[in-house]
């Protein structure tokens, strides 16, 4: 999808939405879901982490630096998981993989105010951002048959 604004040439300007990318880490049939701190209005709403991928910087390389700085742990990132969910009136749009922490890492809250690792039992026991919200259905059969 494509947005268009006009310029100052009075011409319309087409760009490619800012993808934002998320990870799904999964662990022993669980995957982890993380809590905003902020803004007001989202604060306590559960995630998935990850954030914006910067001008020359691949998806993969985005979400893996995202979990670095977000719970400083390195991951694998596997499959995509869902669908492409647009976001902010379609300037931007959520991509979610699939990741599996590496090296026994162990996430830390830096960023957020909880984090809870949730079976497929679990998912709907959290209340998620709207965006992320589509990909909870698609992320239960894989809890389901994750080893």
């Amino acid at each position: 999808m494509r947005t268009e604004r006009v310029g100052g040439s009075g011409q319309a300007e087409r760009r490619e939405p800012k993808v934002i990318v998320g990870a799904a880490i999964i662990r022993d049939g669980r995957v982890l879901a993380c809590a905003r701190s902020g803004p007001p209005e989202v604060a306590g709403m559960y995630e998935f982490p990850g954030g914006k991928v910067e001008a020359g910087e691949s998806e993969t390389a985005a979400l893996a630096r995202e979990c670095a700085e977000e719970l400083a742990v390195r991951v694998e990132i596997g499959d995509r998981v869902g669908r492409d969910v647009r976001m902010a009136h379609g300037r931007s749009v959520l991509k979610v993989y699939a990741a599996r922490l590496l090296h026994d890492d162990q996430p830390k809250a830096l960023e957020h105010q909880a984090m809870r690792w949730l079976s497929a039992a679990e998912l709907d026991t959290v209340t998620w951002l709207p965006a992320d919200a589509p990909i909870v259905a698609a992320l239960r059969p894989l809890l389901l048959t994750a080893p």
